[in-house]
């Protein structure tokens, strides 16, 4: 009854996946806190919170603790944290779960060590960090054990990891603070830009789902957008279609082939041969992007795969390694 519970967190940017050992993944909710402004008590976290974003009034305040990967509010990421640890129930007088979390590849010492006291605040008994694209490369089911190359992108909602995998480590390795949340910036500032309406980030991210594309050839679909007319200043609806998104998503698309390129530039030749064959795997919530797969294939002349799991991966990786903490340093 007492036995300290081994968990796995992805603390990611956009969304909070939490696995228990021997239940799975027991929380999968927007990274979204809402607070009361004057006293800093939680009101709401997750799903719930995320309705909140931009709609709240004064007094309450709905907001994301975690910004490119890392903790920007580490009060706030504490309280999410507490928030959820004490609705699955694995927190107690006697029992302090075992924590196992994820960070981006290219942290610094500072980040990462903020990343564990955060962790400890919130009732770890002992905690392990690991890079997010060798957790991510486990859990799509990749063997990264063997002295083979495997290579991973994944995309998340603040950054953007690639890296190439051998016998279990990292050899090369980048991390962009360019993700899902870029491109719904850019389509912000596109809609803005070229047709004068002011739109939200919520509706920015429904475009990106909707008709949202990397690759213009292969889809050709349109939405009805509303937002706020910036001459009249009253409400307005326009429509957008799915090339006017590659559009406004290019450039930063463009710099994530790019550090692709540099990856596989600075990768050993006999483990460039095994990328060849085996191709890159695409985790993280940027996979589910439309033609994603297609651009990079193009770009690089190489297979392309997306996980089966893309918005898992990560957590069911914590899993496999909650199996075998003796492997994880």
């Amino acid at each position: 009854m007492f036995f300290s519970k081994e968990v796995g967190i992805d603390l990611g940017t956009a969304n909070l996946l939490i696995y228990v050992k021997g239940e799975g993944i027991v929380v999968d909710e927007p990274s979204v806190v809402a607070i009361d402004a004057d006293s800093k008590r939680c009101l709401a976290a997750g799903n719930e919170a995320k309705d909140m974003l931009g709609r709240t009034p004064g007094k309450i305040l709905a907001i994301r603790p975690l910004k490119d990967g890392v903790i920007a509010d580490f009060e706030v990421t504490e309280i999410m944290l507490n928030y959820f640890l004490k609705k699955i129930n694995i927190k107690g007088m006697f029992k302090r779960p075992t924590i196992l979390i994820c960070c981006p590849s290219n942290i610094t010492s500072v980040e990462r060590n903020a990343i564990r006291d955060c962790a400890y605040r919130a009732g770890a008994k002992k905690v392990f960090i690991e890079e997010e694209p060798k957790v991510a490369a486990v859990g799509a089911g990749l063997d990264i054990s063997k002295p083979s190359g495997c290579m991973v992108l994944d995309i998340g909602g603040g950054t953007t990891d690639i890296a190439v995998l051998s016998l279990g480590e990292i050899v090369t390795s980048t991390s962009l603070k360019i993700a899902g949340d870029t491109l719904d910036k850019d389509i912000i500032k596109y809609v803005k830009d070229k047709k004068k309406l002011l739109i939200g980030e919520r509706t920015a991210e429904h475009i990106k789902k909707e008709v949202g594309t990397a690759w213009p050839k292969t889809r050709k679909e349109s939405v009805e957008v509303s937002g706020r007319d910036l001459v009249t200043g009253l409400p307005h609806k326009i429509t957008l279609t799915s090339a006017e998104t590659e559009e406004a998503m290019r450039e930063h698309l463009v710099q994530i082939v790019s550090a692709c390129k540099v990856v596989l530039e600075q990768t050993p030749p006999e483990l460039s041969s095994d990328i060849v064959t085996r191709g890159i795997v695409i985790t993280g919530g940027g996979a589910l992007l439309h033609g994603i797969d297609e651009l990079l294939a193009n770009e690089l002349g190489v297979p392309v795969y997306i996980a089966e799991n893309a918005l898992s991966c990560v957590a069911e990786g914590c899993g496999v390694l909650l199996e075998n903490l003796d492997i994880v340093s």
